[in-house]
């Protein structure tokens, strides 16, 4: 999962410009009549830890990264995550990605 996050620019650019406070993201869509602007507060610490990971990601040259901040803030969003069992990807991206929306 979090391989496949890392691989899409639009969300490292947005995680790039939330997670400084008070930033306007322009947002464009086919489907928008005209570009949408929305004002970011301050990123909560899923979405910070999300940034943090996957900016890791790009710029180490390490062959192992942890994501044990990300890890850590997915298991307070949602507790059936700790304890190291095996669980569904599926699962796990649906709750990253609803935690960070409920932040904003």
């Amino acid at each position: 999962v979090p391989q496949n996050l890392s691989q899409t620019p639009v969300l490292r650019e947005l995680l790039k410009e939330a997670k400084m406070p008070g930033t306007t993201v322009k947002i464009e869509s086919p489907e928008l009549s005209e570009p949408q602007l929305i004002k970011l507060d301050q990123p909560g610490p899923l979405t910070l830890a999300m940034y943090q990971f996957l900016t890791e990601m790009q710029e180490t040259k390490k062959g192992v990264i942890t994501p044990k901040e990300l890890f850590a803030q997915v298991c307070k969003k949602a507790i059936r995550f700790k304890g190291y069992q095996q669980q569904d990807s599926h699962e796990l991206l649906r709750y990253l990605l609803d935690g960070m929306r409920a932040e904003e």
